[in-house]
């Protein structure tokens, strides 16, 4: 039930979602000497170039939940197009198509217990506004959530009788979820808390005396409080000095303790439990990164935590009873993540995902040790020894700050053949580009382009220090710190520094834009994928159900009632005339985060400077894309961009 594990950061994509009260995660133990900052002297090698439809046949699949007898795996796949959920036998064979979706993009949640009714969520053409269904063993839907401008989601099932499954939705004020219970035979429904303080529900425990509620302060700084369901009292349980991140994770399975996320007193978070009996609280796992979550299998005889080790996941299973971890399954390089251990113990289902291998997904027997993968996701006609892994590097910047990078190079690219390069910058603020498999970067690599995926500070991963370097000095130093990132591209032998752009989504959009106007020098081109041009209209116009962080964002962005001359200053559409080079603006129309008006009027102004201005607005979609069609579309877009303003001869120096 804990919403910690979605929260969990995901590979840098096509569109990086913009991150609000981003959790602050570890640092680098420590920073590496100069010299370790440049990459391995490169090696070409020959390569094949695919085109895109190559590359869109590759799948995304996402999810796991095992049917009642365990015999099968309810998962998300875009195979048809667009998702739709499936099920999977856990011996292996061909997944079945369970919806039937052509328009909107429908995500699997759980199977029922008892049965193979499935619940599943969609929005309407990429607004955010989800409801939850459910599929009964017919194929006949139902919206358990029905009403406008709502949004719903799952929150878990009760797993001591799984008699009823948990809801949040928003439908009674706008700005707040609520916690329901619905029965799971005739989903009649009754609140279990209504919540009026903006607060973020956590997790119920499993007796249902319990509700666990995070209080966001800043980005940086959070409190835990508990809430007596028969009461209907609540207290703070995390009273601190200075500034620490308290997250609730879960209860454990007895319902004595509640096991939470917290930085305080260092620069890393680790695993501790308030013991609900005498209200002290323990400190229980510790990892020289930041853990990023942990959650109990059913019974508890597992225990699962996930790591951010320098842009990577690393799974710690732990025995609860032995007291010791347990060894994973032994797969090709890379990371396995979004574990999901059965109800009887006896197996667990994950994802393996490397750099040149998107998302795969497996399951593993505990007494046999036999794992089996269940899906091949990789596009039939690509060769994944064309595609290329990706290096962790750093550099110091302006100032000596050591800027983590996540470096990706042709295998074409020498001394003697110097190709261009991009800065990608992910979304955020408060965002991570992380190892693991890119399908646009993937993409642009392949076509002969370098790409640095930079961790400017601010970015999640590094510590709460490097996490909040960047609090009111957007626009400024962490935007310094992509300008330093293509003085290192320029430094590579085999990267062109005439030849450099800068590229990114949602607030790396933003970092764009800010890019060719703040500096209209450094870069040749710039890809601004939704990102924010009025910092202004974007804090006052944030989505209503956001209202239990916003205090947190105006802590972290600024204030738009006290602080509109900072906010003028530091947002590209009002200094739109500095912009002198080529820009390529992507928008969802239904976007709610990063609204249509942005682009339009960024876009408007940049043509008043005779500047070339490509814009492509796709109306099915909101913040991100999940329509293979607009997915195709926006690559191509990008490349071909790409390709007029960074390779094509007599391309204008920078300074």
């Amino acid at each position: 039930m804990s919403s910690l594990v979605s929260r969990a950061l995901a590979a840098v994509a096509l569109v990086p979602t913009l991150v609000l009260a981003a959790p602050p995660a570890a640092p680098a133990k420590k920073p590496e000497p100069a010299a370790a900052a440049q990459p391995a002297k490169p090696t070409a090698r020959p390569s094949k170039q695919y085109t895109i439809e190559q590359f869109m046949a590759t799948t995304r699949a996402t999810g796991a939940s095992f049917s009642p007898d365990e015999k099968k795996l309810l998962f998300s796949s875009n195979e048809s197009g667009i998702f739709n959920a499936y099920s999977v036998p856990v011996s292996g064979g061909k997944p079945t198509q369970l919806t039937q979706s052509k328009t909107e993009s429908t995500f699997a949640v759980s199977y029922f217990p008892a049965d193979e009714r499935i619940l599943f969520t969609r929005d309407q053409g990429g607004n955010e506004n989800n409801h939850l269904y459910v599929r009964t063993v017919d194929g006949q839907e139902k919206d358990l959530t029905p009403g406008e401008k709502l949004k719903a989601q799952f929150f878990g099932w009760k797993t001591d009788d799984y008699s009823a499954f948990y809801v949040l939705t928003n439908e009674r004020d706008p700005k707040f979820f609520d916690l329901y219970k619905y029965d799971v035979k005739t989903y009649a429904r009754t609140l279990l808390y209504q919540n009026d303080g903006g607060y973020d529900v956590a997790d119920i425990s499993r007796d249902e005396k319990w509700i666990a509620l995070g209080k966001q302060r800043t980005t940086s700084d959070a409190n835990i409080h508990l809430y007596d369901v028969a009461k209907k009292e609540q207290k703070l349980i995390t009273p601190h000095q200075g500034t620490a991140m308290y997250s609730a994770a879960e209860f454990d399975p007895n319902s004595t303790s509640l096991y939470f996320l917290t930085d305080d007193g260092s620069e890393f978070k680790r695993v501790a439990r308030y013991v609900l009996a005498s209200g002290k609280s323990e400190d229980v796992e510790r990892a020289d990164w930041d853990i990023m979550y942990t959650n109990f299998s059913r019974n508890g005889a597992y225990r699962v935590s996930g790591i951010n080790e320098d842009g990577r996941t690393v799974i710690r299973l732990h025995d609860t009873k032995a007291g010791k971890q347990v060894a994973l399954p032994q797969l090709p390089e890379g990371d396995i993540t979004s574990v999901s251990i059965a109800r009887s113990e006896k197996r667990m289902a994950f994802y393996h995902n490397g750099d040149r291998s998107p998302s795969n997904l497996y399951v593993y027997e505990f007494g046999t040790g036999k794992s089996t993968r269940l899906t091949n996701t990789l596009s039939p006609a690509i060769d994944s020894a064309d595609l290329v892994d990706a290096q962790v590097v750093r550099f110091k910047s302006f100032d000596g700050m050591e800027i983590p990078n996540i470096l990706f190079k042709p295998h074409q690219a020498t001394a003697e053949n110097k190709v261009p390069a991009i800065v990608f910058v992910h979304g955020g603020p408060g965002g991570q580009t992380r190892k693991g498999y890119a399908p646009l970067i993937q993409y642009l690599v392949n076509h002969g382009y370098v790409v640095l995926g930079i961790n400017n500070r601010g970015s999640s991963g590094y510590g709460k220090t490097f996490f909040t370097a960047d609090d009111q000095k957007h626009g400024h130093e962490p935007l310094q710190d992509c300008v330093e990132a293509k003085k290192y591209l320029s430094s590579l032998p085999y990267v062109d520094g005439s030849r450099i752009g800068i590229a990114g989504g949602s607030y790396g959009g933003y970092m764009t834009l800010a890019a060719l106007t703040f500096h209209p020098d450094a870069f040749n081109a710039g890809v601004d994928i939704f990102g924010v041009s009025n910092w202004l209209r974007t804090l006052k116009s944030v989505p209503p159900y956001w209202e239990s962080f916003r205090e947190a964002l105006y802590q972290e962005m600024g204030d738009p009632a006290k602080q509109e001359q900072m906010l003028k200053d530091i947002s590209p559409l009002f200094h739109a005339e500095k912009i002198k080079k080529p820009l390529l603006v992507i928008q969802g129309a239904n976007d709610p985060r990063v609204i249509k008006p942005e682009s339009d009027e960024i876009v408007q102004a940049v043509k008043k400077n005779n500047v070339p201005v490509e814009y492509v607005v796709f109306p099915d979609e909101g913040h991100g894309f999940t329509k293979k069609k607009n997915e195709a579309e926006a690559y191509s877009r990008m490349l071909s961009f790409l390709d007029q303003y960074l390779k094509k001869s007599g391309a204008a120096p920078t300074n």
